[in-house]
């Protein structure tokens, strides 16, 4: 059963950083590109960052310079380091594959607030 779940979200304050992963019960993980998105409610979903198979790494314009996607394939894990937070970053947090897109985790909420 594919499954992807997704932690280490939490209440941070403006400034402050976390590190999101993403666990991906997928036999082929390595094989694909994987994507960060968020959503804030009331609003669709967006896709933040996405990572190829080579690691190739594309930024929505907001987040340039502030947050970093990485992969693991041995561990089938996808991260997001998210530094110098900003209140409108905060949202909950998916993982998913933009091009085959897969059962969609609870996500991680963030909230960036003083």
């Amino acid at each position: 059963q594919v499954q992807l779940v997704e932690s280490g979200g939490g209440l941070v304050q403006p400034g402050g950083s976390l590190r999101l992963s993403c666990a991906a019960s997928i036999s082929t993980f390595s094989l694909y590109i994987m994507g960060w998105y968020r959503q804030v409610p009331g609003k669709e979903r967006e896709l933040v960052a996405h990572i190829t198979a080579t690691s190739s790494t594309m930024y929505k314009d907001s987040v340039k310079g502030r947050f970093t996607i990485s992969r693991d394939n041995a561990k089938k894990t996808m991260y997001l380091q998210m530094n110098s937070l900003k209140p409108e970053d905060t949202a909950v947090y998916y993982c998913n594959r933009p091009n085959s897109l897969l059962p969609w985790g609870t996500g991680a909420l963030v909230t960036v607030s003083s």
